[in-house]
């Protein structure tokens, strides 16, 4: 049975698993709704997330709720958690030992939060909800099936702050994120009928 957020939640709040927790200000845990259709999955905590223990909440989170409206999604409608609870210093990417002592957390997560659809932003949540050593790049664009769960790779939002040249890319994905949520409530909606 899967475990209530509140109590995974809990145990993150003092988890001394690898030596992020010496540097960092808060645990950023994820937010969103607990019943979510639609689970985003970052890579790790920045600044702003460090100290407002909250995830997007930065820059890269302003673009991310613009975004959003393409795919016809509202912010309170999803849950966002990222690969890492605790921000690497200097925002530097996640090591390996860090991935393996975090990543617990969020198989807890999506299995309590049970979503259909799981969108990874970036390199480091496409690879290991994908289970692939393929780069971002490569994936994108298209719905990949893990066990049960439609994943769709879709660029890092800070990627496009930096690269303009990313954002007509980013927004075709998550008009597609938008198509592939529509199928997924026509398919579930053909199934109730046939039940009924």
């Amino acid at each position: 049975m899967a475990q209530p957020l509140d109590d995974i939640r809990a145990e993150t709040t003092d988890c001394r698993l690898c030596a992020l927790s010496e540097t960092r200000t808060n645990v950023v845990f994820g937010v969103g709704n607990p019943h979510a259709e639609v689970m985003f999955i970052g890579e790790a905590p920045g600044k702003n997330e460090d100290l407002g223990a909250e995830p997007f909440i930065g820059a890269a989170g302003q673009y991310l709720n613009s975004l959003l409206a393409l795919a016809g999604l509202k912010r309170e409608e999803i849950y966002i958690a990222n690969v890492l609870k605790c921000r690497p210093p200097e925002n530097r990417d996640p090591r390996p030992e860090e991935i393996e002592a975090c990543t617990p957390y969020l198989r807890a997560q999506v299995r309590s939060i049970a979503p259909e659809i799981l969108v990874t932003l970036g390199n480091f949540a496409t690879r290991f909800i994908l289970k692939t050593d393929r780069g971002i790049t490569g994936l994108r664009g298209q719905v990949h099936i893990t066990g049960r769960f439609s994943v769709l790779p879709i660029f890092h939002p800070a990627a496009a702050i930096y690269d303009r040249s990313k954002e007509p890319v980013m927004e075709n994905d998550f008009r597609l994120l938008g198509r592939l949520i529509a199928q997924r409530r026509r398919e579930r909606a053909e199934r109730g009928a046939q039940g009924a």
